[in-house]
């Protein structure tokens, strides 16, 4: 039996990229590593990609003699993404959102002694901080 694939990327969705860029780059620490003006922003995160599209260019289809053909894509409304909370654990990230202004919504204690927090980017998407042990990690 072959083993499981892990996420190699995530895609959110914010019109304001500069905004987004700020949370996921500053508030959150992670690179940026590719930045197209008016449609996107992409960071690296420990074992995967995190992509930020606006939401407004997405869905446009390439050039047809453009390098990269990549399909047409987009969606509406708050999207949602959980970061593992290992290193600075739970109150590390409670603390360092904090420090850059950013309330938590909701701290929830799972059945399995698992602790995650909730928060919201500047687009509205729902971004949460787990323990990996909420899956049995």
């Amino acid at each position: 039996m072959t083993a499981a694939p892990r996420v190699l990327e995530t895609c959110l969705y914010a019109q304001d990229l500069d905004a987004a860029a700020a949370f996921y780059g500053e508030a959150l620490g992670l690179e940026m590593i590719q930045s197209v003006p008016d449609r996107h922003r992409f960071f690296r995160a420990d074992g995967g990609m995190v992509f930020i599209f606006n939401p407004l260019s997405t869905p446009i289809p390439p050039e047809p003699d453009a390098p990269l053909q990549v399909p047409p894509h987009g969606a509406h409304g708050p999207g949602h993404i959980c970061f593992s909370a290992q290193g600075p654990g739970i109150e590390g990230w409670a603390a360092r959102l904090a420090a850059h202004g950013i309330g938590i919504e909701s701290r929830v204690e799972w059945p399995n002694g698992a602790v995650s927090i909730y928060c919201r980017d500047p687009a509205g998407n729902s971004v949460e901080f787990a323990e990996p042990k909420i899956w049995g990690l």
